[in-house]
């Protein structure tokens, strides 16, 4: 939680330091900003979660309501299901997304992995959750080994 909140004031210092005395952004400059494509802007705009005026033909967002939107906006790691978080991180809980960083994997490899029998995951509503003695088993198993199997044929060739 403080992370991300260090993160989000070391994300507006750079929009200052940017944009310079700017508070008003164009639909590219906020969709750049947000690291989303045009089309998730327009959406936010048409579905009320995202304040901007249209200016005759050009649509114009307050930096100020921007950063509010970044702050509202929808995020896996806050998800619940049953009332309980679903990637609950303290607890050993983490998503397909996260294990694939951890592991520095593609998340489609986790994906078949999962559906392959290779790694052990729980399906909560529409989502994948891991355990991370899950993710150990995992990684000693297949990720260990193939990296193994790799170093043995470069030795060989």
């Amino acid at each position: 939680m403080i992370e991300q909140k260090n993160q989000d004031a070391s994300k507006e210092e750079h929009l200052v330091s940017v944009l310079g005395n700017k508070k008003i952004v164009s639909i590219t400059e906020a969709a750049k900003i947000n690291n989303v494509t045009r089309q998730a802007i327009y959406v936010a705009i048409k579905l009320k979660k995202l304040k901007a005026t249209k200016d005759t033909s050009r649509w114009m967002i307050n930096l100020d309501d921007l950063m509010d939107y970044r702050k509202q906006k929808y995020s896996r790691t806050k998800s619940t299901f049953d009332g309980e978080l679903l990637f609950d991180n303290r607890k050993g809980f983490y998503s397909i997304n996260q294990v694939a960083k951890m592991l520095n994997v593609p998340a489609q490899k986790l994906y078949y992995a999962t559906r392959a029998g290779y790694l052990k995951a729980s399906r909560k509503g529409a989502a994948w959750v891991i355990h991370n003695e899950d993710v150990k088993a995992y990684q000693e198993s297949y990720i260990s080994k193939k990296a193994s199997k790799k170093q043995e044929h470069i030795q060989v060739g």
